[in-house]
This record gives structure tokens, C-alpha cells and sequence, in this order.
């Protein structure tokens, strides 16, 4: 009889949660995005002799066209050295921008679910930015540009790119081919997968591959979103239901032991 109630109680809806870091760890006018694009549009003068004249429209353009400005370069005949471009773009921000953020650490604290990291940034910059948030330990591993592209590979990628486009050997967010490595390297069941991010162009892609999307920046909801969350820290507010889930996970037996999953960078 009791075996019988156990039974009745439903799964949780998510297993695990799934952020990007910047601008959604941490709010848009912290001004690290801005300090980000001003050291691409430097490198891209100093250390590949590019025009000034439209040099931050191209790293727009590159931006929009690729998901990063890095992807972008790669693609159109630019060669270099990823490590000195990360140095030089993120290596030199001021991260003294970025507060401990005790609210949020409680947030993450407090939902006994995986949480991963899926940043586009290399592991560094990662690494720094949840250290001056004081996340550290909050996650179960991280996603970023050395694990999506472990030996830099000189391949073309990014086969669902506009087709006129040149391709780019870099894998990155907001294309499929990064998603679904993700899934592959933090064993991610996307259907039950909520996934954080500032960029509808991921959300987009996300929904299209069984993620449930959460918007973090605005507090509309638009196609591809499942949720939108002014800041992250109105998470509990908008989802309510992760909280209630643990509540009722207290009273739902199981027979298999929890086993956590290593993701590393």
C-alpha cells in the first residue's frame, strides 16, 4: 500500500540545469561586455592589421554570423593563435567589475540538481568570472571553447551555416553541432535540461533540440522561450516548480543510488 503511493509521485521534470556565463551569471551592464568588444576590435587591429575604419562593424558582423567574432575570423582566412587571443580579449578585462554575488550562490545552492556551464569563452576567463562571483563549487563541470574544441581542430564545422557563408573550423554556440557535443560530453538528456542563457540566437537553437529555454536579461517571453527572468535572480519567482520538486522529492522513494557525472574543461 505505502509502495503504491511512492509510485504515484512523478518523476522531477529536470535533471539537470544547464547556464551560459556572461551576461546571464552576472547582469549586461556590469560593462564587462563592453570591455570584451573593445579588446576584440584592439586584437583585431594590432595583432591581424585590420582596417580601423569598420573594424567594430566587422566584429559585429562576424559576431552575428558565426556566434563569435573569433568563429568568424577563423572563417574568413584569418589565422592565429587561439590561447594569444583569449590572452589578449579576455586575460586583460577588469574584473574587479565583478562582485560576489552571495544571492545567487544560495540560488544555486539550494536546488540539490546538476548544474553545468556552457560557455562560448575559454576556460580562463570561465574559471574568473565565477571566482569573482563567488560560484565556485556551485557547478558540477564546464563546457567552454577548449572542451568543444579540444585540438583545435582545422576542419570545417558549422554545417548548418548560412550556406553562402565560408565555414569555421571553431565549434561554438548558437549552432547544433555544439549543443549536441554538449549533450554528449555531460551525458544531458535535453528534454529534461532547463537551459539559461542572454541570447535568443542559442535560446533558438536550444528549443529546436528539446531544451527548455529560459531567457535571463528580459522579462518577455517570446518564441523559442519557455521563461524569461529580468535577472537570474528571479529564478525562484518564475520556477517555482524546481524548488516544489525538492519538496516533494523528500517523500519519493528510489531504489538506485544518485551517481554525479564529471564534466571537465
Amino acid at each position: 500500500m505505502e509502495k503504491d503511493s511512492y509510485k504515484q509521485v512523478s518523476e522531477p521534470k529536470y535533471e539537470c540545469l544547464l547556464f551560459d556565463v556572461d551576461d546571464t551569471l552576472y547582469p549586461l551592464n556590469s560593462g564587462i561586455s563592453a570591455e570584451v568588444t573593445k579588446n576584440i576590435v584592439e586584437y583585431m587591429v594590432t595583432k591581424l592589421g585590420i582596417d580601423q575604419t569598420n573594424v567594430t562593424e566587422m566584429a559585429v558582423q562576424l559576431y552575428k554570423d558565426y556566434g563569435t567574432t573569433m568563429a568568424g575570423l577563423r572563417a574568413i582566412g584569418y589565422d592565429f593563435d587561439y590561447d594569444d587571443y583569449h590572452s589578449f580579449v579576455h586575460g586583460r578585462l577588469p574584473y574587479g567589475m565583478l562582485n560576489p554575488d552571495p544571492v545567487l550562490r544560495n540560488l544555486l545552492h539550494s536546488l540539490p540538481i546538476r548544474k553545468v556551464i556552457f560557455s562560448n569563452a575559454n576556460e580562463a576567463h570561465v574559471a574568473m568570472v565565477l571566482s569573482r562571483l563567488g560560484l565556485e563549487g556551485c557547478f558540477e563541470g564546464v563546457i567552454c571553447f577548449e572542451t568543444l574544441n579540444p585540438t583545435y581542430n582545422s576542419s570545417s564545422a558549422n554545417d548548418d551555416n548560412v550556406s553562402e557563408l565560408p565555414k569555421t573550423p571553431v565549434i561554438c554556440k548558437p549552432f547544433e553541432e555544439a549543443f549536441a557535443k554538449a549533450f554528449k560530453i555531460a551525458d544531458i538528456e535535453p528534454e529534461k535540461t532547463l537551459f539559461f542563457d542572454d541570447s535568443i540566437r542559442n535560446l533558438k537553437t536550444a528549443k529546436s533540440m528539446g531544451l527548455h529555454t529560459v531567457w535571463v536579461g528580459s522579462s518577455h517571453r517570446i518564441t523559442w522561450v519557455d521563461y524569461a527572468l529580468e535577472s537570474i535572480h528571479n529564478v525562484r519567482e518564475a520556477l517555482p516548480e524546481l524548488w516544489e520538486a525538492i519538496e516533494t522529492s523528500h517523500i519519493r522513494y528510489s531504489g538506485k543510488a544518485a551517481v554525479e557525472t564529471s564534466v571537465r574543461a
